[in-house]
């Protein structure tokens, strides 16, 4: 089989979704009423959206199989299908991890290399994978590594061919790597035959006061250096049933007021975006 075609997933095609991070001040104990997962559940059906990540979501490792089973009920009403997010990739946190995913129904786990403590080598990354993919294999989870600047995407990309497994491959993020000074169009080309999941946020830079240095942070979707037409030829999302998850790098803004307002606004956006492309 081509890595192209163990990329690719049958069912009900690509879907575009909303990650947790779309929502990261509305969850956030930065605002005086952070939503729970079934208020995000329930804001992101109403945006005739049916797909969700829960990605680095911390309260999700200390809930209980019940609450875990709440949330998969809710998802169930509202008719949405859930996917899920961590980091680290030793074997008992990816254990722990399939049986979330277990309990959600969520068919694949976003998974990060590194965790305080354990910066794994690409050998040691090998033997956690091969350890742990039969288990995920016979539960028909996937695991996608993301591309981010603590590891170079070479490494990544190293390890998922030595496992050789279509259970493993790679969440696309291109807006990591830059911190990596990686080129977002190197890293989609090097990652595409791989791609398992899709990160979608805008990036930009811009000149401190003063002119001294820059920041690197978010921008609305369609307005940032994310070349969004050469990524989707590239990975092809849509012909390889690959899904579209939205996040966003959204700085906090003057007031809680204008911080939701504004993430409530890019999420829009987003939508309008990818639905239109």
């Amino acid at each position: 089989m081509s890595r192209a075609g163990q990329g690719s997933r049958t069912g009900a095609g690509s879907k575009i979704g909303l990650s947790s991070y779309a929502f990261f001040w509305q969850l956030s104990d930065r605002v005086s009423a952070p939503l729970d997962l079934h208020e995000a559940l329930a804001a992101t059906a109403a945006l005739g959206v049916d797909l969700f990540q829960i990605c680095d979501y911390a309260r999700l490792e200390s809930m209980t199989d019940a609450e875990l089973k709440d949330i998969r009920a809710t998802a169930d009403s509202l008719g949405m299908s859930l996917e899920l997010g961590t980091k680290g990739i030793r074997p008992e946190h990816l254990r722990k991890f399939l049986l979330i995913a277990g309990i959600l129904g969520a068919p694949l786990l976003r998974t990060m290399f590194n965790v305080p403590g354990h910066t794994p080598d690409a050998d040691q990354a090998v033997a956690a994978f091969t350890e742990v993919l039969p288990e995920f294999e016979a539960a028909g989870v996937k695991i996608a590594v993301e591309t981010y600047e603590q590891v170079p995407t070479s490494r990544v990309l190293d390890v998922v061919a030595r496992v050789g497994s279509p259970y493993l491959g790679i969440c696309s993020d291109p807006a990591n790597t830059v911190a990596a000074l990686e080129s977002p169009r190197e890293v989609i080309d090097a990652v595409a035959p791989y791609v398992l999941n899709m990160h979608i946020k805008d990036f930009a830079f811009s000149r401190k006061e003063g002119w001294v240095g820059f920041t690197y942070s978010g921008a609305p979707l369609g307005e940032g250096l994310l070349d969004y037409a050469y990524m989707a030829r590239k990975l092809q999302p849509k012909e390889r049933n690959i899904n579209q998850i939205i996040e966003h790098w959204l700085p906090w803004q003057a007031s809680e007021e204008a911080t939701i307002r504004l993430e409530k606004q890019w999420t829009q956006q987003s939508l309008d975006f990818l639905r239109s492309n």
